[in-house]
C-alpha cells in the first residue's frame, strides 16, 4: 500500500516483517509456521516493536530482507530485519521482541529447547 506520497505507507514494513517471519520458521527451525501454531499450539506474539525508516520504498521496488535471531532468552527472542531495495539501499530497520506462549491459554511458556536451540543459531551472520 503506497501513501499520497508515492512511497510504502509505513505499518507495511511491520506487515512485512510479519510475513518474513512466518516464512523463516521452516528455514530457520525445520517447521513451518502453520504447524507450530495450528498443530503444536504454540506462538511467538509481538511485544515490543522498532523500526527505523532509512530511505523510502517505491512503488516497484524489490525488498531483499536479512532476517536473524539477535536474542534468545526463557521465554522471548529478539528479531532483527534489514530491508534493502532492488540496488542494495538499506531502506528500513526493524527489531521485534515475541513471547512464547501457549495458544490455548496464551499464557507465556518456556521455548521449547529444540526451537530455542535452532532459533540461537541463527545469527546476524
Amino acid at each position: 500500500m503506497l501513501d499520497v506520497a508515492e512511497v510504502v505507507f509505513y505499518p507495511q514494513y511491520f506487515d512485512l516483517a510479519h510475513r518474513f517471519f512466518e516464512e523463516s520458521w521452516q528455514h530457520i527451525c525445520g517447521i513451518d509456521y502453520p504447524t507450530l501454531t495450528l498443530k503444536k499450539r504454540v506462538g511467538f506474539p509481538a511485544v515490543r516493536t522498532e523500526g527505523e525508516h532509512l530511505a523510502p520504498l517505491r512503488y516497484g521496488d524489490e525488498i531483499v530482507c536479512t532476517l536473524w535471531v539477535e536474542k534468545v532468552g526463557d521465554k522471548s527472542c529478539t528479531w532483527r530485519y534489514k530491508f534493502a531495495n532492488q540496488n542494495g539501499l538499506q531502506v528500513w530497520d526493524g527489531r521485534v521482541i515475541t513471547v512464547c506462549v501457549d495458544l490455548d491459554s496464551f499464557e507465556s511458556m518456556p521455548i521449547p529447547s529444540e526451537l530455542a536451540n535452532s532459533l540461537r543459531a541463527c545469527g546476524e551472520d
